[in-house]
């Protein structure tokens, strides 16, 4: 297929489906749980909620929705640090309009913006770059986010820095990796999952390698997923046909941007300026072990925690918030007792209900407040 139509193409759609509901039905014969398939991407979340996919599915098949949102897993307390920040009267801080809504421990950088903090949205961490240079007499700061699919951008900002030799310019670098992640969701008990659908996006940068020990250690399927509807269906009936058969492979459902070893540019580039933290923490996942960047000693001086007096605060998400629980697949958005009223895209409580990536987001964007089931869980 080369056009767009032809990926969302209802007769195919149709067909796979059926493909689907029938190997489900023989696997599900003589088992009493559901299949229950793990989509690690936000992007894939919302494109299961965009096209209704997942009410078009077997009940026998539940997709869980992992951490694949950069700015839903980023704990409050690293909010309230890049706020430190961006209350400073020398600073500009640049950010992604995701991040910029979600909130701390006390505000979020909007609020902080509307008390006079002088927060800017950018599209790019070259567009951070260029305001330091057309601001010689502040400090630019670029709040730095997400996995393995724009760390290299970060990275190539940082080197092009050092080469103009701008010094009023560094990151604050919150950047996170999928593999430890994945490692540690499928190292808890509790979690219970037959599959995944892999990240487009990351594996465009990593390749295929790195998920093998899922399939090779854990006997997990892995099928790395494009975005469209007939990709998410192809992968499913993927991921499906290997439990059928009883294989665990790594497979690459997209095969037209994802090779199996990435882009050896853009990982030079991050091994370059960027290397593993001891620990990072993440919402709702507590600490994991080597699933974060920092920024190398050779590149100190454009890293903003180096620069700046942070709190360094680890901070608890009120207790009734519970996007920790959606975010490990353990609570589906609507069980939440805030969602939907005290909790929505205009007021949100929780980075899920702000992020363009995030699982409450999409639940209420495409699958309303499902009141019904809300009145269920509400106390």
């Amino acid at each position: 297929m080369k056009f767009i139509d032809e990926f969302r193409d209802h007769t195919r759609a149709r067909q796979t489906l059926e493909h689907i509901t029938t190997l489900v039905e023989k696997i599900c014969r003589d088992r009493p749980a559901p299949l229950r398939i793990m989509e690690v991407c936000g992007g894939h979340t919302h494109a299961i909620f965009h096209y209704g996919l997942e009410a078009m599915l077997p009940d026998q098949l539940e997709l869980i929705h992992g951490p694949g949102c950069p700015v839903c897993v980023l704990p409050m307390g690293r909010v309230d640090d890049c706020l430190a920040i961006a209350e400073r009267p020398e600073v500009i801080l640049a950010t992604f309009g995701d991040a910029i809504r979600v909130p701390g421990s006390r505000k979020s950088l909007l609020q902080a913006k509307a008390e006079g903090a002088d927060v800017r949205i950018v599209y790019s961490p070259m567009d951070a770059l260029d305001l330091a240079i057309r601001h010689p007499e502040r400090e630019v700061v670029f709040f730095g986010l997400g996995f393995e699919t724009t760390i290299p951008s970060t990275a190539l900002t940082i080197t092009q820095a050092q080469r103009q030799r701008i010094t009023n310019f560094s990151v604050f670098c919150n950047h996170i990796t999928i593999i430890p992640t994945l490692k540690a969701i499928l190292e808890n008990p509790d979690h219970r999952l037959d599959g995944f659908l892999g990240p487009g996006h990351v594996s465009m940068i990593i390749g295929t390698e790195p998920y093998r020990f899922i399939a090779e250690h854990y006997r997990c399927p892995v099928v790395i997923s494009g975005f469209e509807p007939l990709d998410m269906l192809q992968s499913l009936l993927m991921v499906v046909r290997q439990l059928h058969d009883g294989r665990a492979e790594v497979e690459n459902q997209y095969q037209r941007l994802v090779s199996r070893d990435g882009n050896p540019a853009a990982l030079q580039a991050v091994h370059e300026v960027y290397e593993s933290r001891q620990s990072c923490e993440w919402r709702g996942l507590g600490p994991i072990e080597d699933s974060g960047m920092q920024i190398r000693q050779a590149y100190a001086a454009y890293d903003a925690e180096r620069k700046f007096s942070l709190p360094n605060q680890q901070v608890a998400d009120p207790e009734a918030l519970r996007c920790g629980e959606v975010l490990t697949g353990n609570l589906k958005p609507w069980q939440c007792e805030l969602f939907g009223s005290q909790c929505s895209p205009e007021s949100p409580c929780g980075a899920l209900m702000v992020s363009s990536e995030g699982a409450c987001a999409a639940y209420f964007q495409y699958g309303g407040p499902r009141a019904e089931q809300h009145e269920e869980v509400s106390p």
